[in-house]
Order: structure tokens, then sequence, then C-alpha cells
């Protein structure tokens, strides 16, 4: 089964980029540089769409500067709220489906529950704002969308914390992570892999029934959480990499993690302290099992560990 043209948004991130190749291997993929789709210019949104008539549209893109959003909410409004809703309503005009990246920052982060899709949101920052009104504005295009909300995304290229951890724990011999913000690390690969597995499945619904991709999307439009299962702190996550790294790698000096709490380093934008998210309507609806954080974070450092690390 071939399919396409799929349009991909935000290729060279870290999502899109674990996703490009994925899609690749089930069809076509269109990503088109910045100058052919500029997420702050709605037009330009609506000229890309309507040359490529893509039978799919995945974004993967985003305003992800957090504290920066605070300064700036014109631009992350216009590429985390704007776009998300141009893009359905172009969708709607070609009868493609839409698939979107949410995030955890748009509840409050209190308490301890892990939170369900249905719970009351409360972003506590612009960001968190800006992806609100993004999931939304899709919502409200009429388009047949599936809207992935994940937290702490790393992986093995880009700028995340687990890159920027390791480099520092190569040159210091201290490092003070904090200890009381609850979440779950996830791959970038595995929200690739959510993509394909998504497109995939609803292809086949669509052949086996004689309907369209959005006809078989439709009934199942909506937000789902997709986070690896388990939880555990920033301090935590660090500690399991940095454990990995050293045991791969006897020879190298790591410096030693000293638990803090968030107030040891003040932010612009508040973060939540609970970003646990429930993700049984993904696996119940979707049929796809988000892995234990550690699994992946293993998985990860091997991958490291025999290029850059080595």
């Amino acid at each position: 089964m071939s399919i396409g043209p799929i349009l991909l948004i935000g290729a060279t991130g870290q999502v899109g980029g674990e996703t490009l190749p994925l899609l690749e291997s089930c069809g076509s993929v269109v990503s088109l540089p910045r100058a052919e789709l500029d997420l702050c210019d709605p037009a330009s949104i609506r000229a890309a769409v309507r040359r490529v008539r893509p039978r799919w549209i995945v974004n993967t893109a985003a305003y992800t500067a957090v504290d920066q959003a605070e300064s700036d909410s014109q631009t992350a409004f216009a590429i985390n709220r704007d776009a998300p809703g141009v893009l359905g309503e172009e969708a709607v005009r070609i009868g493609a489906p839409v698939i979107h990246f949410s995030t955890d920052y748009v509840f409050a982060g209190d308490g301890t529950r892990p939170w369900s899709e249905g719970d009351p949101t409360h972003p506590l920052s612009v960001y968190g704002a800006s992806k609100l009104a993004g999931e939304e504005a899709l919502a409200a295009s009429g388009a047949a969308h599936l809207i992935f909300r994940s937290s702490w995304i790393y992986g093995t290229h880009g700028k995340n914390f687990l890159l920027t951890i390791l480099k520092l724990a190569r040159e210091h011999e201290e490092l003070r992570i904090v200890n009381d913000q609850y979440g779950a690390p996830t791959w970038a690969r595995t929200l690739g892999q959510l993509v394909a597995h998504s497109v995939l499945r609803s292809e086949i619904q669509a052949h086996e029934n004689g309907i369209t991709p959005s006809e078989a999307i439709q009934p199942i439009s909506g937000i789902y959480h997709a986070c690896s299962a388990g939880f555990t702190t920033w301090f935590g996550f660090a500690s399991e990499f940095v454990r990995l790294a050293q045991k791969a790698h006897p020879e190298q000096t790591y410096a030693k993690l000293i638990p803090v709490p968030s107030t040891a380093y003040p932010t612009a934008a508040k973060r939540p302290e609970n970003s646990r998210m429930n993700c049984e309507k993904l696996t119940r609806t979707l049929g796809f099992e988000m892995p234990p954080w550690q699994d992946s974070t293993s998985q990860v450092m091997d991958e490291l560990n025999s290029s850059t690390l080595g």
C-alpha cells in the first residue's frame, strides 16, 4: 500500500525528523522549507496545502521556546494556535485528515493523579495557552483529526534535556537537577512510530470499507495522551541516562547529580509540577501502547553510545 502525498510540517524538528523516514516507508512525503510554508503566514499555509493537495497533513512543528513565549506571545500564538486552525480549514477543503501534536503544558500541573483527556485544562504559561488554543482551533475547523498530547520529548538529535545533561555531565563535577516536577520522558521516535501506525491503520480501514481516510478518522477524532509509560522526575531521568552512559564508558568521569527544588531555577514561564498523563485511550482506541520510559531511554543511550559518545 503506497500512501500519499503526505504533507509533513516540521520535518527538521525532533519529532518530525523521526517521523519522516517512517512515513516515507508508507508512501510519498512532501516536506516544504519555510520559504514555501511559513507557519506565521496563513496565506503561505493555504497556498502550500492547495498546491500539494495532500492525502494527509501531519504537523509536528511548534513554537517551543517556553520562556521566550512569555515575551513573544504574538509569534507563539501565530504558530501554535492560528496555524493549526488554518491547516484544519484547508484540510476540510480537500478532505484530508490532520495529525497534530500538543503538550502536557495545557494542564495546571497540580496534584499527583495522571491527567486524562477530559480533565479541565488550565495552562500556566503563554506556551501552554497557545498550544491549548491550537487544539481548539483545529477541532473547530471541522477537520478529521488526531491530536497527540505528549511530554518531555527527547532523542538523539536536536536540542533536548538528555543531550544537554550528558554534555554538561562530562564537563562539570556536580550538576543540580530539579527533583519536584513529575512526568514521562518520551522518545521522539516513538511518536513517529505512533504517527505511522495511525496513518496505516486508518488507510487499511478506509480500503476495507470503501471510504476515505478522513471518514475513517472522523469517528475517533479528538485528543489522545501519548507519552511513555511510568513517570519520574528530571533528576530521576538524568540519573538513569548518566548511569547508562557511565556503564558504557567506565573510563569517562561524569558529574555527581544533586536533586534540587524548582525554586533553585527561576524561569520566566511556570512549569507544571505534575505532568503525568493517562494514555489508556490511545491504546484502547488506536491500538498503540507507549513503552516504559526506561526502555526507550536505554535504546536511545545504546544508539548514542555506539556513535557520539564512543
